[in-house]
């Protein structure tokens, strides 16, 4: 069975926003994921990044850069 643990999960209001995302954080070499959306969160587009509680400050920056609105930022154990 796979640990459970805290971790970061930021949604997107569009696809297209998460999709950007992801490809910015793959080329920069921001470690995390995309993930279909927890079902702890009910809000978004269906997909979310996943990452270390320990991003917030550098993902909120990324977002930023990139100016996409993210929905949610939420600390769930998954």
């Amino acid at each position: 069975m796979i640990e459970k643990k805290l971790c970061l999960v930021i949604s997107f209001k569009k696809t297209v926003d998460a999709m950007a995302f992801e490809e910015h954080c793959l080329k920069n070499n921001v470690s995390g994921r995309l993930i279909p959306l927890p079902k702890e969160i009910s809000a978004g587009c269906g997909l979310a990044w996943k990452c270390e509680v320990s991003q917030a400050d550098e993902i909120k920056k990324v977002l930023a850069e990139l100016n996409i609105e993210s929905d949610k930022i939420s600390e769930i154990v998954i």
